[in-house]
């Protein structure tokens, strides 16, 4: 029978299991033999480092692998703790979950923050931040839990104090577990490269050594000793020799501190536990001193790469880039000229290079020099733009952007390196756009009116200087500021409704008045929505003109239709729109209305006595003292010639009305004096006080009847009629 090849989730199964297997016998072994040292040396070993290796390996793996493998890790402890107190019981059981806790605390917080580790130092040096504050985290949750079961188990549940416990689990945690990250991601070249890795074995057997010869004799304190061929580790094989060192370093002091050998064993009176605090102080000391130098000369490798390549990829694009590439010495002399020259200005990089200054324009030169001693001085760059004859004689626009850089064949010097292109099109661009704009801003300026530009954020971004004759100072320091901090709140309130049109789309015309220097001032103002190509907008356009002589004239205007020019008082169209009124309301509210026609008596003959001058003299004074003589909301009006009629409502009984036609009758009783002249002026008077008249021309009609009835009864009188009182 034929046998089948496995299936690709049958071989991870089996990867799976290999590596639980595996994980379960290293781990096994490390907690196995920290318990045996703490049981020989009476106090917790100075590094815990089961759950550093447990930790280090999840990280190193995929998340689903974790279950299985947290489980290995579990039956490990167990079975650590059966071989090292020859029996399981109940104490020692229920410190497994406080380790478990741990583990997955530290490596959940890292996994969760980085996903996918890097092996690059960049890497490293954030992991590690991420990893000191997950391993303090764990630590201290784990230290709780197993406080907690010595207090429920009965007798101690683990040698040592909550302190040592928390000292050797966060030590194991950070120098183990860093170790076995890195370790994994190191793989193969962990024994180093090949060709080198006799070598290397050399090396640290060279440590072991050392450390060796430092820990078996307690006579000399020579711990120091070990950081020379430690750090030499580093430095010649990078994390790969910073793994095996560290290890090798910590397993001797541990076994040596936990057997009471080495120069601990020279401080007085210390006993187990303070020997394996100073142990675990030295390690961490160690490793401050280690993991940086093997950080930073990681991160140099990865820079010196970097730079190799970024030079390398400088020759290919500065061979190929359509700028013009140019490096110039100290003494001017053009190193390097980029082939895009050709192309750009005609010359051959070798023609180029051979060129001074005798290309640039004359009006350049002195520029371009004082751009180049000054970052040469500075070491700032500048954008400058000048002009250079290509070969066919003409001049061309170029924008350059220099800096300094070390020469790439010539160790010491420094060079100008700068790149530039044409921009003979844009500048001729730029020069006819700014002709352009300026003829609109002479336009602009000179129009009557005040044109602006508001931006989205209803701040002005441009007024023409038309504006600063109208608001008395310049206008320019409006830019920038909004229309409610430059108008003000109050006018701001009028134009806000128009403003949001605007900006919403829509083009608005409207007028408004503003008070100035105690006067009425009033605009017309037409708001123009503002866009971009795309149909963005990007504010609004303001044109407004001050129409203040427009309006005086209309109101003027409105003034001499509505009112007698030689009195001053409402005239005869006035009196009709405001009769038609009053009766219309009259009739909705079954209130009375009175209207009294007046003539003056005889005024024929004061113009025929004494002038037509006298005449409007009178006519004045006449309507000087029958405006006196009633109230605010009465109406006067002036029918023409002499006669004059008052609008009266709110009068509801006919003892009213006589008492303000005896008020007339009674101011009119002096003379009118016109110069040095007196001359008596009487009034006759019809009043109609009626109710539910039905139009103004009944009210007339009444009016002129009692008026009759004055006049026949000799005049200087009055006469009333009241009809539905």
């Amino acid at each position: 029978m034929a046998t089948r090849e496995p299936t690709q989730s049958g071989r991870e199964r089996q990867v799976l299991l290999g590596g639980s297997a595996a994980l379960f016998l290293v781990i096994f072994a490390s907690s196995a033999i920290s318990l045996l040292l703490s049981q020989r040396g009476g106090a917790m070993a100075s590094l815990w480092s089961a759950n550093g290796i447990a930790a280090g390996v999840l990280l190193s793996v995929p998340r689903p692998c974790w279950r299985a493998l947290v489980s290995a890790t579990a039956a490990a402890l167990v079975v650590g703790q059966w071989v090292a107190f020859g029996a399981l019981l109940t104490s020692h059981l229920l410190l497994v979950p406080a380790d478990l806790v741990e583990i997955l605390i530290v490596a959940g917080l890292i996994h969760r923050r980085f996903p996918v580790i890097t092996g690059q130092a960049s890497g490293y040096l954030r992991l590690g931040r991420v990893a000191m504050v997950a391993a303090l985290a764990g630590c201290l949750a784990s230290t709780l839990l197993a406080v907690i079961a010595q207090e429920l188990a009965t007798g101690r549940a683990f040698p040592g104090t909550a302190q040592e416990w928390c000292r050797a689990h966060l030590l194991g945690m950070v120098i183990v577990g860093m170790l076995t990250l890195v370790a994994f991601r190191e793989r193969g070249r962990l024994l180093g490269a090949p060709g080198l890795r006799i070598r290397m074995l050399r090396d640290v057997l060279l440590l072991a050594a050392v450390t060796l010869g430092v820990f078996v004799q307690t006579r000399y304190p020579l711990l120091f000793t070990v950081f020379a061929p430690l750090l030499y580790l580093v430095f010649r094989y990078r994390f790969p020799g910073l793994v095996l060192g560290v290890t090798t370093v910590t397993l001797i002091t541990n076994v040596a501190t936990a057997m009471g050998q080495g120069p601990f064993a020279l401080i007085p009176a210390a006993d187990a536990s303070e020997r394996a605090l100073i142990a675990q102080v030295y390690l961490g000391v160690l490793c401050l001193v280690a993991v940086p130098v093997a950080l930073a000369l990681a991160d140099r490798q990865r820079l010196a790469a970097k730079v190799a390549e970024s030079e390398s990829l400088y020759r290919l694009l500065a061979d190929y880039a359509s700028d013009l590439i140019v490096r110039i010495a100290e003494d001017g002399t053009r190193r390097y000229v980029s082939p895009s020259v050709k192309d750009m200005l005609g010359w051959t990089p070798e023609e180029f290079a051979a060129q001074r200054g005798e290309l640039l324009h004359p009006d350049d030169r002195e520029l371009v020099r004082g751009v180049l001693a000054r970052l040469r001085v500075t070491g700032t760059p500048e954008l400058v733009r000048y002009r250079v004859r290509n070969r066919a004689g003409e001049y061309r626009w170029l924008e350059a952007m220099g800096k300094l850089a070390p020469s790439p064949d010539r160790q010491g010097d420094i060079e100008t390196v700068y790149s530039a292109r044409d921009i003979t099109e844009r500048v001729l661009a730029e020069e006819a756009l700014a002709d352009s704009q300026k003829r609109l801003r002479t336009i602009t300026d000179n129009v009557p009116a005040v044109i602006a530009h508001v931006d989205t954020a209803q701040r002005y971004t441009f007024i023409n200087a038309y504006a600063s004759e109208v608001i008395g100072v310049d206008a320019t320091r409006n830019i920038g500021h909004t229309v409610e901090e430059t108008r003000g709140a109050v006018v701001y309130a009028l134009l806000k409704p128009h403003i949001d049109q605007a900006l919403h789309g829509t083009a608005s015309t409207f007028e408004y008045d503003v008070q100035a220097g105690g006067q009425t001032r009033y605009f017309q103002a037409n708001y123009v929505p503002a866009t971009t190509a795309d149909g963005a907008s990007t504010g609004f356009y303001t044109l407004t003109t001050e129409i203040t002589r427009i309006k005086l004239a209309e109101q003027q205007l409105d003034f001499l239709a509505h009112h007698d020019a030689l009195t001053g008082i409402a005239n005869r169209l006035s009196f009709r729109e405001s009769v038609h009124l009053a009766v219309e309301h009259a009739d909705a509210t079954h209130e009375p209305l009175l209207l009294m026609m007046i003539d003056v008596d005889h005024f024929k003959q004061i113009n025929d006595t004494y002038g037509h001058a006298a005449g409007d003299a009178a006519l004045s004074e006449v309507a000087s003292r029958l405006k006196a003589s009633i109230r605010k909301t009465d109406l006067l009006a002036r029918l023409g010639g002499d006669e004059f009629v008052i609008l009266c409502r709110a009068i509801d009984d006919i003892d009213t009305a006589r008492q303000l036609a005896q008020k007339i009758t009674d101011a009119m009783q002096p003379p009118v004096a016109i110069g040095k002249t007196t001359i008596p002026v009487t009034l006759s008077m019809g009043v109609a006080l009626c109710r539910d008249v039905g139009n103004a021309d009944a009210l007339a009609q009444h009016a002129d009847e009692a008026l009759y009835q004055a006049k026949e009864a000799g005049r200087a009188c009055y006469r009333i009629a009241a009809h539905g009182m």
